[in-house]
């Protein structure tokens, strides 16, 4: 892992192979480390950039000036512009797909194809931002994430018979989480819940655009990706069968053949 700083917090990122630019986003309470099927493949074609989040794997908490994910796009961008990388393209899973997005919307013209894997852009629906404000209230004052948060956040991961071991790699890091870490990830919550509506905006998004989603993810139903599908003219679509939220984890063939076809195509 290498380290980039930005307003006085250290960011860790994997940058992996040669060729076209790749930038991953991971998911909310994962880090880089999730992606590692399908870079051992497309690392062999391109050069994959995976930064950690604010608060994730070996990243520092985020810089103060952090506050929302479009903050978070130009932390990322500012790595970018470090590495004197000025086009590339974006694989974004769950709250990746909400800050590549923003990076979209951002630099338009860097930016050559952006795979959007169960995530929503627009805004969190009501009864279930709720929830996660709870949740993320409940962590800030026990600083730390109880076994009822982790076990609510485990089951909204994977499809109806999730491997056992996928299941302790998530949930095993949340219980263990320090003070300083469940507050990290409680910021990095408020971030990601409360993200506002980029829907329009996407709408708007001429560049090639691949919408995956696992058939069985209860965290982000297909119905939102069908929606944004709908909405971004020329997207593909590709339903993941067997598999939830962590859909590159727990299908990860299907899901990096998927991937290699589509940035073949129009890389």
């Amino acid at each position: 892992m290498a380290t980039f700083t930005v307003n006085a917090s250290t960011m860790h990122y994997l940058d992996q192979g040669t060729g076209p630019v790749l930038v991953f986003g991971h998911s909310y309470m994962w880090d880089s480390r999730m992606w590692a099927p399908q870079i051992e493949a497309l690392s062999q074609s391109y050069r994959c950039i995976v930064p950690d989040f604010w608060g994730h794997g070996q990243s520092q908490p985020a810089p103060v000036q952090t506050r929302t994910l479009a903050d978070y796009a130009d932390d990322v961008l500012a790595l970018l512009d470090e590495l004197e990388i000025d086009e590339f393209s974006l694989v974004g899973l769950s709250s990746g797909g909400m800050w590549a997005t923003e990076m979209v919307i951002k630099v338009p013209s860097r930016v050559r194809a952006l795979v959007l894997m169960d995530t929503f852009v627009g805004l969190e629906p009501e009864v279930v931002h709720t929830q996660y404000f709870d949740l993320i209230k409940q962590m800030e004052a026990q600083k730390s994430i109880l076994p009822d948060t982790a076990d609510f956040f485990t089951v909204r991961q994977f499809g109806t018979s999730p491997v056992s071991a996928l299941v302790e790699q998530f949930r095993q890091p949340l219980l263990a989480a320090n003070g300083e870490q469940a507050l990290a990830l409680a910021k990095a919550g408020r971030m990601i819940f409360g993200r506002r509506d980029m829907f329009e905006d996407a709408e708007m998004f001429a560049l090639p655009t691949c919408i995956m989603v696992g058939a069985q993810d209860r965290m982000r139903p297909v119905l939102e990706s069908q929606l944004m599908h709908d909405g971004i003219t020329g997207s593909e679509f590709v339903l993941i069968p067997n598999a939830g939220h962590i859909s590159n984890l727990e299908q990860p063939e299907i899901v990096t053949k998927h991937l290699e076809a589509f940035l073949a195509k129009h890389l």
